[in-house]
């Protein structure tokens, strides 16, 4: 069976937030490395070579295929900040009307600047994440 292709790694947080080229990206990532680890309880670690992930856990499908993966993240890709906040995109139309400038994919959230969104809105998303990670795959 194949491996996920993104895994936690040993490489170093900071060292990869401060070689974002943007300022204000780099900024933004700072910012949500601590308030992911404070509502998770997480310190952050790298999954794969761009993703900062809080938290992890074990899933096995009805297909056989396990693994393990990130219960929250977030990658500050080129040009925009992407969010994995499960649970919270579909169900959610009430933070997400609230949230401000932003797309939506599956199972995520694209922001340019955290200037754009509603801090307190996200700090909420984040939270109902958690939960619901929480809920989903317990301990």
């Amino acid at each position: 069976m194949a491996e996920n292709k993104t895994q936690a790694t040993g490489a170093d947080v900071t060292a990869f937030i401060e070689a974002v080229a943007d300022e204000t990206q780099r900024a933004d990532a700072h910012i949500l490395s601590g308030l992911m680890a404070r509502i998770s309880g997480a310190p952050p670690k790298m999954w794969g070579p761009s993703i900062i992930g809080f938290g992890s856990y074990h899933y096995k499908y009805d297909s056989g295929r396990e693994g393990d993966t990130l219960r929250i993240g977030f990658s500050p890709r080129k040009g925009q900040t992407v969010l994995y906040l499960p649970g919270t995109i579909s169900g959610q139309a009430d933070l997400l009307a609230r949230l401000g400038k932003h797309k939506e994919g599956k199972g995520c959230l694209y922001i340019k600047r955290l200037s754009d969104v509603d801090m307190a809105v996200l700090e909420e998303m984040v939270r109902a994440s958690v939960g619901y990670m929480a809920e989903i795959y317990p301990d």
